[in-house]
C-alpha cells in the first residue's frame, strides 16, 4: 500500500468512529499543513498509521475541547504531535493567545501527555531534521534493536558523545569521556569510519586524521 491509499484508509477510518463535532473537526482540520507531515514525515519514519490519531480531542483546564494536530496513543506513551505555522502560532499571535497556548501546553503535560511541536517551514522544506528529531522522541517507547554493527559499549557511546557535543569529535574527546589510552580511542574511530557512522578529517598537513564527523542519522538506534 502506497502513502496515498494508506493516508485515505487512515482519515477514513478515524471518519467512520466518529461523529458530531468530533467527526467535523476532522474533516475541516486535517488539511494540507497535517496531510503533509503525514506524507513528509510520519510515513517515511513509521510505514503506517498505526495508534496515530488525527484532530484528537482533549478538555482544557476550563473543560472547554481543544483539538490536536495529532496523538500517538500507546500503553507506554502519550504523545501529542502540533504543526505550527509561522502566521498563526507568531505574526498573528496576540499575548492572551499565547498565554493559553502555553498553559495549554503545561495542563497536558500534566495530564501525561508528552507535546511534541514542528514548525511547518520544517515539515515542508527540511522534513529529514523532522524525521530525525520524531525519531528520538518516538524511539525512547519502541523495542530498542542493537545499533547495527556497533560494540555494546565503546562505539555507541562514542557516537552518543558525538551527537551531544553537536561539533566534529577528537580522540581527546573520547580519551577524556571513556577514559581510553590514545592508541584504542584513534582504532575505535577508525573502526567506525569503516562502518560508516564516522566520517574522518584530514589535518592542515593532510597527513594525519584529527577529527571526525557524523556520517549518518540514526539516533533511535542509540537510547
Amino acid at each position: 500500500m502506497n502513502f496515498e491509499e494508506a493516508h485515505q484508509a487512515f482519515v477514513r477510518y478515524h471518519l467512520q468512529k466518529r461523529t458530531g463535532e468530533r467527526r467535523g473537526r476532522l474533516e475541516r482540520g486535517h488539511q494540507d499543513a497535517e496531510k503533509l507531515f503525514c506524507r513528509n514525515v510520519w510515513w517515511p519514519l513509521q510505514g503506517n498509521f498505526d495508534e496515530l490519531h488525527p484532530e484528537f480531542e482533549v478538555l482544557d483546564w476550563r473543560g472547554r475541547s481543544y483539538f490536536c494536530d495529532f496523538a500517538w496513543l500507546t500503553p507506554a506513551a502519550r504523545i501529542v504531535i502540533e504543526i505550527k505555522g509561522f502566521g498563526p502560532h507568531v505574526r498573528d499571535m496576540d499575548r492572551e493567545k499565547y498565554c493559553r497556548e502555553l498553559n495549554r501546553e503545561t495542563f497536558l503535560a500534566a495530564l501525561g501527555f508528552q507535546v511534541v511541536s514542528f514548525a511547518y517551514d520544517d515539515v515542508a522544506h527540511r522534513p529529514e531534521l523532522c524525521v530525525m528529531l520524531l525519531r528520538m522522541v518516538l524511539s525512547r517507547y519502541q523495542p530498542k534493536g542493537s545499533p547495527d554493527g556497533l560494540k555494546p559499549l565503546a562505539e555507541k557511546e562514542i557516537v552518543r558523545l558525538a551527537y551531544r557535543l553537536a561539533r566534529p569529535i577528537r580522540p581527546i574527546d573520547v580519551e577524556t569521556y571513556l577514559d581510553m589510552n590514545h592508541r584504542t580511542a584513534v582504532r575505535t574511530l577508525q573502526e567506525l569510519c569503516e562502518k560508516g557512522w564516522l566520517t574522518g578529517t584530514a589535518g592542515a598537513t593532510g597527513k594525519h586524521i584529527v577529527k571526525y564527523e557524523l556520517g549518518r542519522i540514526e539516533p533511535s538506534l542509540l537510547w
